[in-house]
């Protein structure tokens, strides 16, 4: 979400000033696209949104700690999603320790001209069908770029975990889809229709 630097500075202090009006603003600005966020990383919806409020409530403890000049407001507050997120499940996950070789990284491909067939929700209903740890590792990977080792630093696992979840979330998802490009849940769906 761009926002100009004039309305990001006013927001900003705004919230530093505790001012309700821009702690509101902000809280509306960017409620859908965070909740969407904590959804991503938390498969139960309550702890989710607790995730969502905790994450909020460090967003405007720590305002003052944004700098303009660094980065967008968005990201700033997504990443404190991310790892508010990421505290809340972590003591969930139960990550399997096998590692993965680089190079059999490519195994696991899937095609962008498959991806591009599905649609959003169907790609996303598919993530969701993942292991817990493994969507996990998947979400921060590619929908958020860390890298492996960046994973392995928040998720308290080693690089070749995070290698070995990537690319078991990879092979599952196109376990998942079938080759005309459509996936599991859109087949289902299909069906039912018949």
């Amino acid at each position: 979400m761009d926002l100009s630097k004039r309305k990001t500075e006013e927001l900003v202090k705004g919230c530093i000033n505790n001012e309700r009006t821009a702690q509101e603003a902000l809280y509306k600005l960017f409620y859908a696209d965070m909740l969407r966020v904590c959804y991503s990383y938390l498969v139960d919806k309550e702890l989710a949104k607790e995730a969502f409020n905790t994450g909020f409530l460090k967003t405007f403890q720590s305002i003052q700690n944004f700098d303009i000049e660094k980065g967008e407001l968005g990201g700033w507050i997504r990443k404190i999603m991310i790892y508010t997120s990421i505290d809340l499940c972590r003591k969930e996950l139960k990550f399997t320790s096998a590692t993965v070789n680089e190079q059999d990284e490519d195994e696991f491909f899937i095609p962008p001209s498959v991806l591009e067939k599905l649609y959003f929700e169907d790609i996303l209903a598919n993530i969701n069908l993942l292991p817990y740890a493994t969507r996990t590792v998947f979400n921060l990977s590619v929908l958020d770029g860390f890298t492996h080792k960046e994973i392995g630093e928040q998720l308290h696992i080693s690089e070749g975990t995070s290698r070995w979840h990537l690319a078991e979330a990879k092979k599952k998802l196109r376990e998942l889809l079938d080759p005309a490009g459509k996936s599991a849940q859109t087949t289902e769906r299909s069906d039912k229709a018949k």
